[in-house]
């Protein structure tokens, strides 16, 4: 009876965790789910030997191996030929054509991840590997086996080779960098390193936790299963039980293929994972024949590869700033370079272990590029460029804006300013205070604070309530139509809810994220305040820092007069309960999801619905009922039109917010 058990459970939860982490669309709760597995996991306890090779407990890791066994790829994995430009297309097109005059281009996504080879032996999954030198690989099998989006068993019993791209997504790379920074470990140079780093730990468990994600494209011997075209393949793949990326397209002309490059090159951003480029390939599977291979990969695909995200330019000098916790950070002056389209002439230098550890010097040639296609970086010097005149870095030892001396706690690599006076900290935690996403006070930006700070009119963050039209008008650039739309934003700030103010208040560690969650579980300001670090930690996403750093605040009497002088002025100091009925908007109680570029940031779309009654998501599924597509809209637009949900236009999910 057991072994029929396990074999349904089995069976059941790998389809489970198909709709859920593939198709996105899940049949079942997370508690059918989890007691499900339980269930499972407890009959594979209590007898081994029932356990099947497509048991979804394999997921979770565990197994340690001592190194990597060497696999020899069946078929080699190739590079692609690289383009930079439309030339270089129109090249490729030419060469194709002079053979194959007949063929259509298929156009996909460059994920930026690691390429792997997945092995199938009468449709259960036995071994998997690298790329490698692409004839030998590594067997990362164990790993491999904790993707969820990889099908253990596939849906129909066949033998079969397939060729993915394992991927760690940008949200998870941010919370894996945020956690290792809490932990005093190296952060994660990018998403991909991240996935390299996770795919080859010796230990399975620790693979598991990071979250990977596969796209599958391509059969190795698509020919041998009766498939003709490379879009036949995907259609295979996803009838098998692969996850395929969306988001690729048939391209009839090398125009059709520029189009399409143009668009991804536009709102690659958008996507929630990295991607560098655009992978051509000829679609017609028996033109490749004809077309062949080089040496170095085959002629008949290439991949575009986008602007170059890392550059080279001169460090010139290097400075520091504070932030609203003290916290001193390095930053080097650049000569400015073109970056992912953007000039940049500042970049972090993080900290003074990460500029010693690399030996980064002043009047340097140096490699830079946008963390996460945003905040400029110096990544490395480039040694071999290196003057006798370039100058070791020296960590300053006071504060640059008060001289106070610097402090660096115990098992951390930042340095603090620790003078509650220090004006360079005070203004940074005003700004921050002031910032969109805490208290989202319009107008008061970084120049204007800094405007009334100088003339003595900010302090502290109550000042803030305290401003009125007769101290700011005689201010320079202080128009009458100025001043009251700012007094305007300063009195509707004090509507913003209690996860705001907690994030707004610049307390060490607290993110906005873990704002947000402890004031759901805590609901009030009070409550906060009153809890033991104990209490806190009962949160799974408050930890010890967090918990001490929020005690340490709430325990110091200047804060809780600051806290005390915003209850005064009329601030939300508690979750609040709405008065009007949820059902008195069209987004009441509708899942919404958000995508492509807006003429209002994501962020004020996600807070106008919530008002208005809508549970925000960030991926579509059967449940989603509204997709709001902005210009650029991709994969999510088109998943959307295939499961038939409303789709709204900037314009109308403005009039139905109005309504």
């Amino acid at each position: 009876m057991n072994s029929q058990r396990v074999a349904e459970l089995t069976k059941l939860i790998n389809r489970y965790n198909h709709e859920y982490h593939v198709l996105d669309a899940p049949t079942v709760s997370d508690a059918v789910f989890d007691s499900l597995m339980n269930e499972l996991i407890n009959l594979e306890t209590l007898d081994p030997h029932l356990k099947l090779p497509n048991s979804p407990t394999t997921r979770v890791g565990g197994v340690v191996l001592d190194g990597f066994q060497k696999i020899t790829h069946t078929s080699p994995m190739l590079s692609f030929s690289n383009a930079f430009n439309v030339d270089d297309l129109h090249d490729f097109d030419q060469r194709i054509k002079k053979i194959t005059p007949g063929v259509t281009y298929f156009a996909e996504l460059k994920i930026d991840g690691l390429a792997v080879s997945l092995h199938y032996e009468n449709g259960q999954f036995i071994k998997g590997a690298t790329r490698g030198d692409g004839v030998v690989g590594e067997d990362i099998t164990q790993n491999l086996k904790t993707i969820k989006t990889l099908p253990l068993a596939l849906l129909e019993t066949r033998s079969l080779e397939v060729r993915g791209e394992v991927y760690m997504s940008k949200s998870v790379f941010n919370t894996l960098n945020d956690q290792r920074k809490q932990d005093g470990i190296d952060l994660f140079a990018n998403p991909r390193n991240a996935a390299a780093g996770s795919l080859r730990q010796l230990d399975s468990k620790i693979a598991a936790k990071r979250k990977l994600t596969l796209f599958s494209y391509a059969f190795v011997n698509a020919q041998d299963l009766g498939l003709n075209t490379q879009s036949e393949s995907l259609d295979h793949l996803t009838h098998l039980g692969f996850n395929v990326n969306p988001s690729s397209k048939l391209c009839p002309t090398i125009e059709d293929v520029i189009d399409f490059i143009k668009i991804w090159e536009e709102s690659r951003d958008t996507l929630p994972y990295d991607i560098d480029g655009i992978v051509v390939k000829v679609n017609e599977l028996d033109q490749r024949e004809v077309l062949g291979n080089t040496a170095k990969g085959p002629r008949w695909a290439f991949a575009y590869k986008f602007p170059a995200s890392e550059v080279a330019t001169r460090l010139e000098d290097i400075i520091f700033t504070i932030g609203r916790t003290g916290m001193i950070t390095p930053n080097a002056v650049l000569t400015p370079a073109l970056v992912a389209g953007t000039t940049v002439s500042r970049a972090t230098l993080h900290n003074e272990d990460y500029i010693t550890k690399k030996d980064i010097r002043i009047g340097d040639d140096v490699i830079i590029r946008k963390a996460g296609d945003i905040i400029p970086e110096v990544v490395a010097p480039i040694e071999s460029l290196r003057k006798a005149s370039a100058i070791p870095f020296e960590m300053i030892t006071s504060c640059p804006e008060c001289q106070q001396e610097l402090s660096r706690p115990a098992g951390e690599v930042d340095h603090y300013c620790l003078n509650p006076l220090c004006p360079a900290k005070t203004i940074a935690s005003l700004i921050h205070f002031a910032s969109r996403n805490a208290m989202n006070i319009d107008g008061l930006g970084e120049k204007i604070v800094a405007q009334l700070y100088d003339a003595k009119l900010l302090r502290t963050i109550p000042d803030i309530y305290a401003l009125n039209a007769d101290q700011l008008l005689p201010l320079e650039r202080m128009a009458q139509k100025k001043v009251n739309n700012l007094l305007d934003a300063i009195q509707a700030s004090k509507n913003q809810p209690l996860d705001k103010l907690l994030f707004g208040l610049g307390i060490r560690h607290v993110g906005a994220k873990v704002a947000s969650i402890i004031a759901k579980k805590f609901e009030s300001i009070e409550k906060i305040s009153q809890s033991s670090a104990e209490e806190l930690m009962l949160i799974p996403e408050v930890g010890e820092k967090i918990a001490i750093s929020l005690v340490t605040y709430f325990a110091n009497h200047e804060n809780q007069i600051i806290i005390q002088k915003l209850r005064d002025f009329g601030l939300k100091m508690q979750k609040e309960v709405h008065d009007i009925p949820r059902t008195s908007t069209p987004f009441s109680d509708r899942t919404v999801v958000l995508t492509g570029t807006l003429a209002m940031s994501r962020k004020e779309a996600q807070v106008l619905l919530e008002t208005a009654g809508a549970n925000v998501t960030s991926s579509i599924s059967k449940k989603t009922d509204y997709l709001v597509a902005g210009a650029s809209a991709g994969s999510k637009l088109t998943k959307a039109q295939a499961l038939g949900i409303t789709i709204l236009d900037e314009e109308t999910f403005v009039k139905l917010l109005n309504e």
